[in-house]
């Protein structure tokens, strides 16, 4: 279950690459498992690990720390290419809340929201700055639908309803359904 999300201060890490698409922040030869656990181990494995399995000294992914780096800030047309919840579970596990970009594609931005990732599309001005400021400290506001670059240029947000609440209390669809069980019982018994 995915924890609450309402403001979230952090630094930024920044893959300033365009076109990263689903298998790149997971292959597809991991999509065995129905469970989200460890699999940021293998979130951009590819890029991350040699032939053998061992882990790259000259990649940065592997020597970052999540605690205080929890926003990713990535290149136009992010989470592109197949549909498959296994990357944003995989970026969620690695330590990652949020995803930033200036494009981020339509079924990824929704399996993100739908499973703890918040997926932020932003202005072009404010994505460029982000870009070329990494490991910046900035603060989401998800309430207000806001982030402040504190001395970059904020903006505003959107993201659709549901999934904001979903976010903000910490469940996913499948839990809101769950935990209205008793409504809904009581709704069929009504109408039956």
């Amino acid at each position: 279950m995915p924890e609450r999300f309402e403001h979230l201060k952090s630094r930024t890490f920044v893959i300033d690459q365009e076109d990263i698409d689903t298998d790149q922040i997971i292959p597809a030869r991991f999509l065995t498992t129905t469970t989200r656990e460890g699999l940021g181990d293998l979130a951009f494995h590819d890029w991350r690990y040699d032939s053998d399995g061992k882990p790259l000294d000259n990649v940065s992914l592997n020597a970052l720390d999540t605690r205080s780096h929890r926003i990713l800030v990535a290149g136009r047309n992010f989470g592109c290419g197949s549909s498959r919840e296994h990357a944003p579970w995989a970026l969620h596990d690695f330590g990652f809340r949020a995803v930033i970009s200036s494009e981020i594609a339509d079924i990824f931005r929704s399996n993100a929201a739908k499973n703890g990732l918040l997926p932020i599309l932003a202005p072009p001005e404010a994505h460029r700055w982000l870009l070329e400021h990494p490991d910046v400290e900035i603060e989401i506001d998800l309430a207000n639908q806001r982030v402040d670059l504190g001395n970059g240029p904020g903006f505003d947000f959107t993201i659709e309803p549901f999934a904001r609440h979903c976010l903000m209390e910490g469940t996913d669809p499948l839990g809101f359904l769950t935990a209205h069980a008793a409504d809904t019982d009581a709704y069929e018994a009504r109408t039956a």
